[in-house]
C-alpha cells in the first residue's frame, strides 16, 4: 500500500539518503533496468516539480531511458546498501539485477516504469528536458574528480508525475 505525498515533502530526507545512494529505474518495453544514483537534485523548474538525474551514455540504462523518455528514483528509508551496491557495481547488460539484488518491483502509478518496491519513497518522471554536458563549462576541479576519463552524464529533467511512499 502507497500514500500519495507533495513532491517536497520529504525532500530534505530524500537528499540526505540520495548521498548513500537510489534506485533509477526505466524501462523499454521488455527491457528493464535499475542501477545506483548517488547525484540529483529535486526543484521546481517551468511550472512543474522535477527530479534531475544524470547517466552516462556508457551505461546500459542510458540506451533505455532515451527510448522510454522516463524513469522512477525510489529512495531508501531502511537499510539496502547491499542492494544498492550490486545495482553499482553490475550492468543490466550481463547481470539481472533484480534477481541478483533480490529486488521486486511494483507498477508504476502514472508511467509505465516501475518502482522498487518496499523501498521507501517514490518519484515517477517523464523526461521534460535532456541535455548533454559542456565540458567546457565545467570547473576543472570538477573534470579532474568526476570525469577523469571524459565519460560525462547526460541530463534528464523528469517532471514528477507522483510521488509516494509505501
Amino acid at each position: 500500500m502507497s500514500t500519495e505525498v507533495a513532491y517536497n515533502e520529504y525532500a530534505a530526507k530524500a537528499i540526505e539518503q540520495l548521498n548513500k545512494g537510489a534506485f533509477l529505474t526505466t524501462r523499454d518495453g521488455d527491457k528493464l533496468n535499475t542501477m545506483t544514483i548517488g547525484w540529483g537534485s529535486i526543484g521546481f523548474i517551468w511550472r512543474k516539480p522535477v527530479f534531475m538525474a544524470m547517466v552516462r551514455p556508457s551505461r546500459y540504462t542510458y540506451g533505455i531511458i532515451e527510448k522510454s523518455n522516463e524513469f522512477t528514483v525510489s529512495i531508501p528509508f531502511n537499510d539496502m546498501k547491499q542492494e544498492l551496491a550490486l545495482c553499482g557495481a553490475k550492468s543490466g547488460r550481463s547481470v539481472d539485477k533484480f534477481k541478483a539484488a533480490g529486488l521486486s518491483t511494483n507498477p508504476g502509478k502514472k508511467i509505465a516504469t516501475p518502482v522498487i518496491a518496499d523501498c521507501g519513497l517514490h518519484y515517477e518522471c517523464k523526461v521534460i528536458f535532456k541535455q548533454a554536458m559542456a565540458p567546457a563549462q565545467l570547473e576543472a576541479e570538477y573534470q579532474a574528480s568526476c570525469y577523469p576519463n571524459g565519460d560525462y552524464h547526460i541530463m534528464y529533467y523528469g517532471e514528477i508525475m507522483a510521488t509516494y511512499i509505501d
